[in-house]
C-alpha cells in the first residue's frame, strides 16, 4: 500500500471467512466496509476482529500502519461504491454469488478487483452471468485469514491478467503469500489435500482403527510440523538422503501399489458414523470452549510463524518481506542521512508487545525489555552506518554494561516505542541511552555502554571515519538535551 494513502476495501459477507478478510485489511490501514444482510452481522463480527487485533500485530516487530475505519452499510451499492478491493464471502451457492456480482458491478469501478472466497467453484463458473467477467477472479483464504499468508489466486482465460497482478501485489502488501493456480480445477489446490486427508481419516475412525484424537496427534507430533516449514516434496526430497528425490521415489514408489489409503472410496454418511465421529471428538476437547480453542489456535501460529520468521524460511519470510514494507519510507527504515533533524531522541523501535513475550503475571517478561532495548541499539547502529554490510567489514559494538529501570506495566499488544538519546558518541565509545513508552507512559529505561571492536582481533578499536561523523551529528545534537531521569543511577538507587 502507498504510504500515507488510505484505500478502501468492501467485505460482502461478514462471515467467519469475511470477517477475517476485514481483520486482516483493516489491521493493515485500510477502510472497510461490510454489507451483510444478518441483522447481527455487527455482534458476530466483533469477536473476529477482537482476536485478530491481538493476534496479528504479534507477527512483526514493526507495529502496523494505524488502523482503518470500519463501516456497516445497509446496501452492497453503499459498499462497494469507490472500493479498490471487493471481497465476496457468501455462502457457497452458485446462483447466490452470481447475483452478487450483477449488484457489485453495477456500483463498483471497472478498475477494481473482485474477487471471491469459495473454496469449490472455479472463476469460469463464477463469471457467467457477470457484467464484466474479466474483473472476477478466486481468492481463496485459509482461516484464520488475518494470520495465514496463503491466498490461493485463481484467474480464468477471461480475467483480466493486470488486475490479477494487481491482485497479488495487494495480497503482499498485507502479509499475505499469493499462490497463482495455474489452471482452473474443482478445489482449488490446497483443499484437494485435505479432502483426501479427511476421506482417509474418516476411514480410519469408521474401521476402528483410529480415533479422532489420535488421528490429530499423529498429525500434529508428526508431519504436520514438517510439512509447516518444508512443504510435502522437500520432506520427501530430505527423506532421500543425499540422493534426494529420485532416492526416495525409487525406495518408496512400489508402496503406491500397496493398499494403504483409501482416497477412491468414501464411507456412507450415516447417523452411526456421525454419532461415532462426534462423540470422539467431544470427548477429546469438550473440555474447552471454541473461544478458548480459537485463542489457542492464534498463539500456537503466531509462535510458530514467529520462529519460522527467524530463520526467514517459509511462512516467517512472508513475514519479513511484509515488515521491510512496513518500514519503508518510515524513520525505521531510514539511515541517518535522510533526516533532516535529529535534535529530539530518535525512534528506534515501534512495534505491538508478541504474545509471547509476556510471563506468569500476564506481563512482558523482564528479558523481553532487554530485547527490545537491544533491537532499539541495533537500529541505532543501522542508522549511523554501522549495518551489516559494514560488520562484514570486521568492525561493530559490543554492549559492555546495561542498566534497565522497569517503570510501569506492559501487556501484550501495547504498542511500545522506544526513543533512543546519545549521551556520548566519540572514538571507540558510545553511551545510549533508551525509553521506552506506551503513549505518554513511561514504561521503562535502559542505559547502555558499547565498545567499538574489531572483529578480528575482538579488542577496541576506532570505527570508520563515517560512522564517528554520524555519531558526532548526533551527539552534537543531542548535547542540548536535558540528562534523562535515571541515566547513571545504581540499582536500587532512589530517585
Amino acid at each position: 500500500m502507498e504510504q500515507g494513502t488510505v484505500k478502501t476495501a468492501a467485505i460482502i459477507g461478514g462471515g467467519v471467512i469475511g470477517g477475517g478478510w476485514a481483520a486482516r485489511f483493516l489491521l493493515n490501514g485500510w477502510d472497510v466496509r461490510v454489507f451483510d444482510p444478518d441483522p447481527q452481522a455487527e455482534e458476530k463480527l466483533a469477536p473476529v476482529l477482537a482476536q485478530s487485533r491481538r493476534a496479528l500485530p504479534s507477527l512483526t516487530d514493526v507495529a502496523l500502519p494505524s488502523e482503518g475505519r470500519l463501516t456497516f452499510c445497509d446496501t452492497m451499492s453503499e459498499a462497494v461504491d469507490g472500493a479498490i478491493w471487493v471481497q465476496e464471502s457468501v455462502p457457497e451457492r452458485l446462483e447466490l454469488k452470481r447475483k452478487v456480482y450483477q449488484t457489485a458491478q453495477a456500483a463498483m469501478s471497472p478498475d477494481a478487483i473482485l474477487a471471491s472466497s469459495t473454496s469449490g467453484f472455479t472463476p469460469s463458473q463464477l463469471q457467467g452471468c457477470a457484467t464484466r467477467p474479466e474483473q472476477i477472479m478466486v481468492c481463496h483464504p485459509f482461516n484464520p485469514v488475518y494470520l495465514m499468508p496463503l491466498i490461493e489466486v485463481v484467474p480464468s482465460p477471461a480475467t483480466d491478467l493486470a488486475l490479477v497482478e494487481k491482485a497479488e501485489g495487494i495480497l503482499r502488501s498485507l502479509g499475505h503469500y499469493p499462490l497463482r493456480v495455474r489452471k482452473e480445477i474443482d478445489a482449488h489446490i490446497a483443499d484437494r489435500f485435505l479432502e483426501a486427508v479427511w476421506r482417509e481419516a474418516l476411514w480410519l475412525v469408521k474401521d476402528g482403527v483410529a480415533t479422532t484424537e489420535e488421528i490429530d496427534e499423529a498429525i500434529r507430533m508428526g508431519f504436520g510440523i514438517r510439512w509447516a516449514q518444508m512443504g510435502l516434496f522437500d520432506t520427501y526430497r530430505t527423506a532421500g538422503g543425499e540422493a534426494g528425490m529420485r532416492h526416495f521415489m525409487a525406495q518408496f514408489g512400489p508402496a503406491l501399489q500397496w493398499p494403504w489409503t483409501k482416497l477412491m472410496d468414501v464411507p456412507e454418511f450415516t447417523d452411526e458414523l456421525v454419532d461415532l465421529i462426534a462423540g470422539q471428538s467431544d470427548a477429546q476437547s469438550g473440555h474447552m470452549t471454541i473461544s478458548e480453542m480459537l485463542r489457542a489456535r492464534d498463539d500456537n501460529l503466531v509462535g510458530m510463524m514467529r520462529s519460522l520468521k527467524a530463520n526467514d524460511w517459509g511462512a516467517g519470510a512472508v513475514m519479513n518481506a511484509h515488515e521491510a514494507s512496513l518500514r519503508a519510507g518510515t524513520v525505521l527504515g531510514a539511515h541517518l542521512d535522510e533526516l533532516e533533524d535529529v535534535s529530539a531522541p530518535l525512534l528506534t523501535v515501534r512495534r505491538a508487545v508478541p504474545l509471547d513475550w509476556t510471563d506468569y503475571n500476564g506481563h512482558m517478561n523482564e528479558a523481553r525489555y532487554l530485547q527490545a532495548f537491544g533491537d532499539a541499539t541495533d537500529r541505532f547502529m543501522e542508522m549511523v552506518g554501522c549495518d551489516a554490510a559494514y560488520i562484514a567489514t570486521g568492525g561493530s559494538y559490543f554492549t559492555a554494561e546495561t542498566h534497565i529501570r522497569h517503570v510501569d506495566e506492559a501487556l501484550a499488544g501495547t504498542l511500545i516505542e522506544v526513543r533512543t538519546q546519545v549521551l556520548a558518541g566519540a572514538g571507540k565509545k558510545l553511551h545510549l541511552f533508551h525509553e521506552m513508552y506506551d503513549g505518554d507512559r513511561l514504561l521503562a529505561t535502559g542505559e547502555h555502554f558499547l565498545l567499538h571492536v574489531s572483529l578480528e582481533t575482538r579488542r577496541p578499536s576506532d570505527p570508520s571515519e563515517a560512522i564517528l561523523a554520524a555519531l558526532a551529528r548526533v551527539s552534537g545534537a543531542h548535547a542540548d538535551l536535558p540528562r534523562p531521569d535515571g541515566a547513571g543511577r545504581a540499582v536500587g538507587q532512589r530517585p
